[in-house]
């Protein structure tokens, strides 16, 4: 099934719609970040040399060169005293006038206004004692403290997106930062999603005697969402040849997955086989799994879309559907884990699984509040809990229990696979 996947070819979109797609180039910047000295707080913009002599002790800050550069006239040879600076105007953020700042002078800026020329730090609101329109250091500064310096975050030249990558909030907040409106990515892989059997209605009429709401096509389109693809639920299938063939033909136009439920069982499914058979290579067969032990599989259409044929059964379609067509996905999405996470628990009751086939059983995992030891408890894995068949419990189930073919049952308190499935808040 992996060798059939068709990887969507890249297109270029907004970085505000670029989340989570696979970046399809490498984004190097062709500007800094920030672009310019920044105010990393509010206060007052300085040169540090004029503050190296505060309130707090004399020449404090290492290095410092100079002997008298910051002590104020009058003073006793040798005895520094605090020096006064005189704030001679404001920056705010957002200002496009250029200021520059003299010798033993001080400038209010706010938290990312650009500096003035000759500042090389900026002096806290609380380091700073104000006197009218003068202010007297409480604490020595360093050359850059509380200052951004302009390409601390990112150069020019700087890789800031790797082909390949997953685009997350940081890297669509780097895209913006430097200014790109627009990256190359691969497309959330497109599913079409349908439903087969003379018996189904849609959920927006009544059911007559004999015919069921069309469940399949909402669930799977769910989980194809979930899953990270771009859905496209058509529903219901004609039984009817011809409409039946240019509905499917024109999925595999639009698609890199087809997934049609309800097709592998009961004679009426024959005549939708025949017809998939004229698009393609197409196998139905009986998989080592339960539930859904029965699928179909097949390359359809002029790019030999993959297309599966899933159980009629909602239940058994979703955990067909998690099992066979969800790491696909992932595998198109270019996602380096393609399967679920899993872990190891220790079963609250008993479980029974098909011998020889293995078991994907419905369960709640939770986890020891003492021990933070997980435990599972079976859903619907026989045992005395419900047929696997059944879609009620299927919605309180947060994993599946999975048993190999050689573990046909299993006593309360032994341990199991456990694979997670979404998370729910």
């Amino acid at each position: 099934m992996t060798a059939a996947a068709v990887t969507p070819e890249p297109v270029r979109t907004a970085v505000s719609e670029a989340l989570g797609l696979r970046c399809a180039e490498r984004v190097e910047s062709e500007t800094s970040l920030p672009g310019f000295n920044q105010a990393a707080v509010d206060g007052y913009a300085v040169r540090a040399v004029d503050v190296r002599h505060s309130r707090a002790g004399g020449d404090s800050v290492p290095g410092a060169g100079g002997s008298a550069a910051g002590e104020a006239e009058g003073g006793d040879a040798g005895q520094p005293v605090p020096v006064a600076l005189p704030v001679v105007g404001e920056v705010t953020a957002g200002s496009h006038r250029p200021v520059r700042l003299q010798p033993r002078q001080a400038v209010r800026v706010q938290t990312g206004a650009p500096l003035p020329t000759l500042a090389d730090a900026v002096l806290p609101l609380d380091w700073a004692e104000t006197v009218g329109r003068r202010i007297s250091p409480l604490e020595p500064l360093r050359p850059g403290q509380f200052v951004h310096r302009a390409g601390s975050d990112v150069q020019p030249g700087d890789v800031v997106v790797e082909e390949g990558a997953v685009i997350g909030a940081a890297q669509v907040g780097l895209l913006a930062g430097i200014g790109r409106a627009k990256v190359l990515v691969y497309p959330r892989p497109r599913v079409s999603v349908l439903s087969f059997g003379p018996e189904l209605v849609d959920i927006d009429r009544d059911p007559g005697l004999g015919q069921i709401y069309d469940v399949n096509s909402y669930a799977l389109a769910a989980a194809g969402r979930e899953a990270g693809a771009d859905v496209n639920r058509v529903g219901i299938l004609s039984g009817e040849p011809r409409r039946l063939r240019d509905t499917v033909e024109g999925q595999l136009i639009r698609s890199e997955i087809v997934v049609i439920a309800g097709g592998v069982g009961g004679a009426a499914s024959d005549r939708l086989r025949d017809v998939l058979g004229e698009l393609g290579d197409l196998e139905i067969s009986r998989v080592a799994m339960h539930p859904g032990s029965v699928q179909g599989f097949g390359t359809l259409g002029a790019d030999r879309i993959p297309t599966f044929l899933l159980p009629g059964n909602p239940s058994a379609a979703l955990v067909s559907f998690e099992v066979l067509v969800r790491p696909l996905i992932q595998i198109l999405r270019g996602r380096r884990e393609v399967f679920r996470r899993k872990v190891t628990a220790r079963t609250v009751a008993a479980i029974e699984s098909a011998p020889g086939r293995t078991g994907y059983l419905r369960g709640q995992l939770m986890r020891d509040r003492g021990t933070r030891e997980f435990l599972v408890d079976p859903l619907g894995a026989g045992g005395g809990g419900e047929p696997t068949h059944l879609l009620g419990s299927h919605g309180q189930a947060n994993c599946l229990v999975v048993l190999p073919g050689d573990r046909s049952y299993v006593e309360p308190g032994e341990v199991v696979d456990v694979m997670f499935l979404s998370n729910r808040a």
